[in-house]
């Protein structure tokens, strides 16, 4: 399965920036809304690379694959982007289910909300909650332990994404997420499929508790970007 992330660093632009990698002792069947390995396939790692506020390559996925060149990681694998400090990672557990987030809400949205350019103000006590978590995107890395079937690894994305917003929604913020949000959710490719991964089937239950467990505590501080750190 997958091994507890590494915290490492790779030299851009004048800077060590910090990045996590998860190596896979087998390759995992894996669904992701990653930049780099989206969709469902066989994955072999994971990175998680923190990014400057000014972030402004319009290649991420390329960026990305040259990061796990770097690492020396072989096979195909999901690579995550994200203006947290990684270091920042929070884990949690449930009934063999692993989870691991880095929790940025400084651009908290509700999914169905208008467009921005035309939508009413938020009301005070919303932007107020909002400026306390300055940097967005939430990365969420999911690992079951047994194998799930096509659609239950779709129905484990929405319920890792409902867990997300219930969490958020608990944090005080008036939103389901931020713009760039991702997930990615592994599990062994082989044995029988499990067919459900909804908040109470016996995988999805776990899966929705320990995501709404990591989100939550991730999100109970204040987050500052870490190239806002740096400089400061």
């Amino acid at each position: 399965m997958l091994t507890e992330p590494t915290l490492t660093s790779r030299h851009e632009d004048s800077r060590d920036v910090p990045l996590l990698v998860w190596r896979a002792d087998r390759p995992l069947l894996t669904v992701s809304s990653a930049p780099l390995g989206g969709g469902i396939g066989v994955r072999h790692w994971v990175v998680n690379a923190t990014v400057p506020m000014s972030y402004h390559r319009d290649d991420p996925a390329d960026h990305l694959a040259e990061l796990a060149e770097q690492l020396g990681l072989d096979g195909p694998g999901v690579g995550l982007l994200t203006g947290v400090d990684v270091a920042e990672v929070v884990a949690r557990a449930d009934s063999g289910v692993r989870v691991w987030a880095t929790v940025g809400l400084g651009t908290p949205v509700q999914a169905a909300a208008p467009d921005p350019a035309v939508a009413t103000p938020a009301p005070a006590p919303a932007r107020c909650a909002a400026s306390a978590h300055r940097v967005g995107t939430v990365n969420i890395v999911v690992e079951v332990p047994a194998r799930l079937g096509d659609a239950a690894l779709v129905n484990a994305v929405a319920t890792a994404t409902e867990a997300k917003a219930q969490a958020i929604r608990e944090l005080g913020l008036a939103a389901t997420g931020t713009p760039t949000d991702a997930v990615t959710v592994l599990c062994p490719a082989d044995g029988e499929p499990s067919a459900y991964g909804g908040p109470r089937s016996a995988w999805g239950a776990p899966l929705a508790r320990a995501v709404h467990a990591a989100v939550l505590a991730g999100g109970a501080g204040t987050v500052v970007p870490w190239s806002e750190r740096r400089t400061a």
